[in-house]
């Protein structure tokens, strides 16, 4: 008897549907092909297991399993559901007159009961996509899979149910989210607010400038100076995530498996912080086994890297590309995979190995010779991509003391709403463009040109501090960004001069 169902397969960020064909005839073997790896040769025995435990038996006759289409790889323990019904199917013991409707996922632990499952967004999405009527998987991944409309998701805990399921016995019930609610509900839960920083105000300036142009940022400074906690509180002034930006960031952490237990959709961006010993393969993605890198899963939020100098060179020098073209692409033997990776890059950094340098009341013991090896670790060409170079300075005593709170990050936040608005309206037309960071030559030739005031200021800027074309472009945006704060219709030279103060790597006292 033959029987057909499906799976899912997840490719980077989207799944593939994967035919499960059980043929079942005279003979004693068990046979399964379709290019599956270890894990998935080995649900033979989770599923003997199962099935003995739950009352079932395993068929004594010869079953072939067939997973198609053959030339993608199938990967990991989620297919022990699909394929023991369909065993089961295929020699009467389930009703097969229903299962070509249903996407069938999930991993059996050897008492039948389901385990949680990677990618269980980009499956449903698959699902719908094809036209089933209902999707089957872990009880702990229905609700991250129920935010897709038109698609029933039941959520078991165990093999028992699905099977009394198709075979008329039990009812399930769909899993319901209000997608919508609980999305509003929870954009503006933050643990860290702007009120709470003392002093440092125009380095608050520049994140808001940051904040409202999508532009990435670095802080100079010495420790204890507000670097790290100033990162922390800047997720609470951007802009907050569209429904579409929500369900991408949510597919990206569903495939990486960063979802807790029983979530849904993500409804504040990402603000990733990994540590300085991380690899490029954990940076970027990929691996035997291929998983988003941290720059996915910082896409459409926040990437920090904090001591920038201590990350390993070549950590840094791969994050280049994606900071251009807003996308990573990962080619191995085995297969070629494209992961987004739009993020905003802040960045923190001592200003020489004692941390001193350039402090106003301390003495830095630092040799000029040191401390250009130490600033020397980050690349020209990674500095180059950065649009905001801030220095900060300690904290008085005074400041610290104050009891007045500053302003908050609702107030800001409203402020980089408006400037957003601003953009998307101007680039409404431009696929791809939602923020100035993102302008190309041609777009900031249209939007971004100033005045022959302006002109000669930058003219000057450029001639004195040896900029390159790039840190020109780069002025430009910053510039286009401060107007669009200020609601200004033309770049003036006041929003330029500011611009060209976020430069301060490439000021002389930086220079060595």
């Amino acid at each position: 008897m033959l029987t057909k169902l499906f799976g899912a397969a997840v490719q980077g960020i989207d799944a593939t549907i994967v035919t499960i064909e059980v043929n079942s005839s005279r003979g004693i073997k068990f046979f399964l092909v379709g290019l599956p790896d270890s894990a998935v040769k080995e649900s033979h025995e989770r599923i003997m297991s199962a099935l003995q435990v739950n009352g079932y038996k395993f068929p004594t006759c010869q079953i072939v399993v067939n997973m198609a289409p053959a030339d993608i790889r199938k990967e990991g323990s989620s297919y022990d559901l699909p394929l023991a019904i369909g065993i089961l199917a295929a020699t009467g013991t389930v009703s097969s007159d229903k299962l070509n409707r249903y996407l069938i996922i999930g991993e059996l632990g050897l008492d039948g009961n389901l385990q949680p499952i990677k990618g269980a967004l980009p499956i449903a999405i698959c699902a719908r996509e094809q036209g089933l009527e209902g999707l089957i998987l872990p009880k702990q991944n229905a609700r991250e899979a129920a935010v897709v409309n038109n698609l029933k998701v039941y959520g078991v805990e165990n093999i028992t149910e699905v099977i009394e399921f198709f075979n008329g016995i039990r009812t399930l019930e769909p899993t319901i989210v209000n997608t919508r609610e609980e999305f509003y509900r929870s954009q503006d839960n933050f643990p860290f607010d702007f009120a709470d920083v003392k002093g440092q105000e125009n380095v608050k300036r520049a994140l808001e400038v940051a904040a409202a142009g999508g532009h990435n940022l670095i802080m100079i400074g010495a420790p204890g100076s507000g670097k790290s906690m100033m990162a922390k509180c800047l997720p609470s002034i951007l802009p907050p995530l569209t429904l579409a930006e929500s369900l991408e960031t949510t597919k990206i952490h569903s495939v990486a498996g960063k979802l807790g237990k029983d979530s849904s959709l993500i409804a504040v961006r990402p603000f990733r912080s990994p540590h300085h010993t991380i690899s490029q393969v954990a940076m970027v993605g990929g691996g035997s086994s291929p998983q988003p890198g941290e720059i996915s899963l910082a896409h459409n939020g926040v990437l920090f890297l904090d001591e920038l100098p201590e990350f390993n060179r070549s950590v840094l020098e791969v994050l280049r590309q994606p900071l251009e073209d807003r996308r990573i692409t990962i080619s191995r033997s085995k297969y070629t995979l494209e992961y987004p990776a739009s993020f905003t890059l802040i960045a923190s950094m001592n200003p020489c190995p004692c941390g001193y340098y350039n402090h106003p009341t301390r003495h830095c013991v630092c040799s000029p010779g040191q401390v250009q090896r130490y600033l020397n670790k980050i690349s020209g060409p990674l500095l180059d991509r950065i649009d905001i170079q801030i220095e900060i300075v300690p904290v008085p005593f005074e400041k610290l003391s104050e009891q007045t709170k500053g302003e908050s990050s609702a107030a800001i936040r409203e402020r980089v709403i408006r400037a957003r608005q601003i953009q998307a309206s101007r680039f409404a037309h431009d696929a791809g463009v939602h923020c100035n960071a993102q302008m190309s030559s041609r777009l900031l030739h249209q939007y971004a040109l100033p005045d022959e005031k302006g002109l000669s200021l930058l003219r000057n800027a450029m001639e004195r501090f040896h900029l390159s074309a790039r840190a020109y472009d780069r002025i430009l945006k910053v510039s286009r960004t401060i107007a669009d704060l200020e609601n200004a219709e033309h770049i003036q030279p006041h929003h330029l001069a500011e611009a060209i103060s976020y430069r301060n790597l490439d000021r002389e006292n930086w220079s060595g």
